[in-house]
């Protein structure tokens, strides 16, 4: 069993039940992982993903390594038939069997080059690992998904809602302004679990800022923010490169700002964000550190939902 996506989950209630009952009992299957290593391979800069994935493994009862591959492992070669005789020393064929001799799970972290979207969307790191690789393998964000992320979010949405006494709630994602072009895993993530929820979903963001029709399927575009928020129960915010001009940053409207004036058009809407985030330019101080504020629990419900995949594989091997 892999874990590569929102897809993966055969029934999101159901693992959300189950990482909460986690929650409650961390080391209740301590066991579980004895003797089993699970290698974290980071193609990428981390803080959340490294640290949760860490602590689930080990409430889990594993052995966890982790490399930080761009900085401490050799350059990897993922086409056929290449003469390796420029900069790459090592295939993945022969470093995803080896690495797969250690470890009994393989995580990933591979994000987005935003300079060729077919290569993008190819998840060369990824899928290289997963098709050479003889365990399993997890995605800890790869160029279009990060579904440990949005695992995390349905867990936060799941505890809050009980406030709302079984309203369908209003999620509204809102993109937001951010100085550098960043991918668009995060919000292609979300966007397929709330796919799953019974909730009024909305997308909110400038014309250029689609996101991947295919993933964006037929879920509501709004381009006015201020209408998308009105009456909202979350603002779930994220900045994200536009997809038509792939990986281009065409406007840093700061309008897009999340300020209190803006979540004073909402009903009384938590503000959600997957971190770290850009404060001032993406969210103002006022909205990110008031109580309505729930990064901090994503961030924790991150370890729940990374447990939750680890245990899932474990049973499964």
């Amino acid at each position: 069993m892999n874990y590569l996506s929102i897809k993966d989950i055969d029934s999101i209630e159901d693992w959300v039940k189950e990482a909460r009952e986690l929650k409650q009992a961390p080391l209740k299957y301590k066991q579980l992982g004895s003797d089993k290593t699970i290698g974290l391979l980071f193609f990428n800069p981390s803080l959340r993903t490294r640290l949760s994935t860490q602590k689930a493994s080990q409430q889990l009862g594993m052995n966890c390594m982790v490399m930080n591959f761009d900085k401490e492992g050799w350059a990897l070669e993922y086409g056929d038939g290449v003469i390796m005789d420029q900069g790459k020393s090592e295939h993945v064929k022969e470093a995803a069997k080896v690495i797969s001799q250690f470890c009994d799970i393989i995580a990933i972290r591979a994000f987005a080059g935003l300079e060729d979207k077919d290569l993008d969307k190819a998840e060369v790191v990824l899928n290289g690992f997963v098709k050479y690789a003889s365990v399993p393998v997890v995605n800890m964000e790869s160029s279009v998904g990060h579904p440990l992320q949005a695992l995390a979010d349905a867990i936060t949405l799941q505890e809050d809602k009980v406030r709302l006494n079984d309203k369908k709630p209003k999620v509204v994602l809102s993109w937001a302004p951010h100085p550098k072009a960043l991918p668009h895993a995060v919000a292609n993530s979300f966007i397929e679990m709330m796919q799953r929820q019974e909730a009024e979903f909305v997308i909110t963001h400038p014309e250029g800022y689609e996101l991947d029709p295919e993933v964006v399927g037929d879920s509501t575009v709004e381009y006015d923010q201020n209408k998308a928020f009105e009456g909202a129960d979350y603002i779930y915010t994220k900045n994200w490169s536009s997809f038509r001009e792939y990986g281009k940053v065409i406007s840093k409207d700061v309008s897009w700002t999340i300020s209190e004036e803006k979540m004073a058009l909402t009903n009384e809407a938590r503000f959600m964000h997957c971190l770290p985030v850009r404060r001032n330019v993406v969210v103002n101080d006022a909205v990110i550190e008031s109580e309505n504020s729930l990064v901090i629990k994503q961030a924790d419900n991150r370890t729940y939902a990374a447990q939750v995949v680890l245990k899932k594989i474990l049973e499964s091997i």
